[in-house]
């Protein structure tokens, strides 16, 4: 596929984030959740604060559930910060990416795992006039699909399997955006394996 991007069109998606595990060996169970995920179908770069990661939506979701999931299975408290976006001006790094077949790397590998998440998430759809009434129909969608835990400022609250999180989140990422309304953001707060966690297992 040739890559022929233009400002404000660009289907590839990125997600800046971080991974802040609760223990002493934080290092080992970052880079080991780095290294056991398959990232080749992403483009990634690491620096001092946090990771990129861009290419199709599919293999970005589907990489960072990984990610995160193999950081959670080393039975540490963690924490997720990611900020998604995708059709942000001027993205074309990685756009190499673009052209990897839509299977699925990382999925068969993860899929057996079952992992509580308490999870919030913010929608910005970009130069939307309608964007509450947006922000309003995927929380809808959220009780619908029965992971939606409860309104709150700045955010709405997820929780329930992660599968099921990461799911209704890559839908929602899809269903919030528009061709006329290509441009949005959007942010996941996660936590797992928290002491605090009520019902969760």
């Amino acid at each position: 596929m040739k890559s022929s991007l233009s400002c404000g069109t660009s289907p590839i998606v990125g997600l800046r984030f971080s991974i802040h595990p609760m223990a002493d060996n934080f290092v080992e169970i970052i880079k080991g959740a780095l290294s056991k995920a398959d990232t080749s179908n992403v483009w990634m770069h690491t620096d001092d604060v946090s990771t990129v990661m861009r290419g199709k939506e599919i293999h970005v979701f589907d990489t960072a559930k990984a990610i995160v999931l193999h950081a959670a299975a080393t039975g540490a408290h963690v924490a997720f910060n990611g900020t998604f976006s995708i059709g942000c001006p001027g993205d074309t790094t990685g756009d190499s990416y673009l052209e990897k077949e839509d299977v699925l790397v990382n999925e068969p590998n993860v899929k057996d795992y079952r992992q509580y998440v308490s999870s919030q998430f913010g929608l910005y759809p970009m130069n939307n006039p309608d964007y509450m009434a947006i922000i309003y129909k995927e929380v809808e969608r959220a009780k619908e699909c029965g992971v939606f835990n409860e309104s709150m400022h700045y955010a709405s609250g997820l929780h329930g399997d992660i599968h099921d999180v990461f799911a209704f989140l890559e839908e929602t990422f899809m269903h919030a955006r528009s061709e006329q309304n290509k441009h949005l953001v959007m942010t996941v707060n996660m936590s797992i394996n928290s002491p605090s966690h009520k019902g969760g297992s």
